[in-house]
């Protein structure tokens, strides 16, 4: 058995933790954050690009772009469902060095494409899906980190894996219109593209925006692969972790997370179109890297809070806090093209990003307590034995869980920027769009209040 294979691995046994846990579970942690937040940022990089095509000389339909920017999220959500249950079928390590070493593809793929304004839309398309990979990688990502971390610590390390690895929208909205502005490559990169604006002409390096990540991604694949562990009894088949399909709570813990890691990555996959159609005059690359940085930095702050107070708690006045947020956003859009504050607008989607980062880090801290408890009430009362089998079993549903729910929340980055256009088409504004995140907003805080967070609650947490 190879030397990176963890043949025990006891975190709630608090002296092995103590002795040998803490360490280990520490360093693949600090591993798997620069690699996942990485894989956000390429996930990420068609939010930015899109708003630069035009000075690169690509000629595309204002739909055109809207599905570029929609479509890695639709594919990352969906890798999100089959990347939930590979860490027990693969090991941890040898999966988070493949699944980072695989963001190679569409990170040299764009930069070759990118180089020519000539490349067709349907290229363009098959770009945008194979970013995707880089949201599948949450879910393989969450899933490996809560196996290594007690009960107790759980919400502050997934908060800081998920929280931190957020951060890579943000860092890719920042970092690319660096990038693109200067000759970064040399003449490795390519010649640049010209554009005229206020009479004069400049250029750009739009290619930039794929090849820059190469260096970072081979260097954290590397990282993973020689500095991470598999865990042995972490090992279980797709047929293993199916069970998770028939267990209630797997359901409305997927409902929950749409409405926070939904929003998070729907808006900030949409935030930068949003402006550049509300407030014509704004630049949005200039602002749109804040929301999902708030957004990030929030998720440990939950899980950590949520560690202190519970995690119900936390998620019923967060979806409270998002549906006052959007009354202000509606409150601050312009009505007809006219009025309108942008500073105010910015500023709400600022604290609904904050909240969303705050309900990110208290559901994924609820799930591995709901199905602890779970197993734990099963198993009382039929001896030592099975009371272990229970810890084991609860910690293999909860990763999958973990990884599951990451994946049908990841389906908001699609929906979110679709709403905003058809809700432009239909009525001419985007107050559609929002008032239906209301009330879907109202129905997470029944199903948290109901579920989890009252006094007679079936499964406080």
């Amino acid at each position: 058995m190879s030397s990176h294979v963890l043949k025990r691995w006891e975190p709630e046994n608090t002296s092995f933790w103590e002795q040998t846990g803490a360490r280990i579970a520490n360093r693949n942690l600090w591993i798997s954050i620069p690699a996942l937040m990485l894989a956000f940022s390429v996930w990420m990089l068609w939010s930015v690009v899109v708003v630069n095509l035009d000075k690169a000389g690509f000629q595309l339909s204002k739909n055109q772009m809207f599905w570029l920017t929609a479509l890695p999220a639709l594919s990352g959500a969906t890798l999100r469902i089959f990347y939930s249950f590979l860490v027990p079928i693969f090991g941890g390590r040898k999966w988070t060095a493949i699944s980072t070493a695989s963001l190679l593809i569409p990170a040299l793929g764009m930069g070759f494409a990118l180089r020519d304004p000539s490349t067709s839309f349907p290229t363009l398309l098959i770009l945008a899906l194979l970013c995707g990979l880089g949201g599948g990688n949450f879910s393989s990502s969450m899933s490996n980190i809560s196996f290594f971390f007690p009960k107790a610590k759980k919400g502050l390390a997934t908060g800081l894996n998920a929280g931190i690895g957020n951060l890579g929208v943000s860092l890719v909205q920042f970092v690319v219109p660096v990038v693109i502005s200067m000759g970064l490559l040399g003449a490795m990169g390519g010649e640049p593209q010209q554009y005229v604006k206020d009479g004069v002409e400049k250029s750009i390096w739009l290619q930039n925006a794929g090849f820059v990540w190469v260096p970072f991604i081979i260097a954290a694949s590397l990282a993973a692969w020689f500095g991470m562990n598999d865990i042995a009894d972490a090992k279980a088949s797709f047929a293993d972790q199916a069970v998770i399909f028939k267990r209630k709570h797997n359901w409305l813990m997927c409902w929950l997370y749409v409405g926070t890691f939904g929003s998070f990555i729907g808006f900030s996959a949409g935030l930068a179109m949003l402006t550049k159609s509300q407030f014509p005059g704004i630049n949005p690359t200039a602002y749109a890297f804040l929301g999902p940085l708030v957004g990030a930095l929030a998720r440990p702050l939950g899980g950590w809070v949520s560690d202190k107070l519970g995690g119900a708690r936390v998620t019923l006045w967060t979806f409270a806090g998002m549906i006052a947020a959007v009354f202000g956003v509606l409150h601050y859009l312009p009505q007809g093209g006219q009025g309108g504050d942008f500073y105010g607008f910015l500023a709400m989607f600022i604290l609904l990003f904050a909240l969303t980062g705050i309900g990110n880090g208290s559901t994924f801290r609820m799930i591995p307590v709901i199905f602890l408890t779970e197993r734990q009430r099963e198993a009382k009362g039929r001896g030592e034995k099975a009371e272990k089998q229970a810890v084991v079993d609860a910690s293999k549903e909860a990763a999958a869980v973990l990884g599951f729910s990451g994946a049908i929340g990841a389906y908001g980055g699609f929906f979110i920027p679709k709403s905003f256009g058809t809700s432009i088409d239909l009525t001419g504004g985007v107050d559609g769009a929002l008032f239906c995140f209301i009330a879907f907003y109202l129905s997470c805080m029944a199903i948290t209040w109901w579920y989890y967070a009252r006094k007679q609650a079936l499964m406080p947490c």
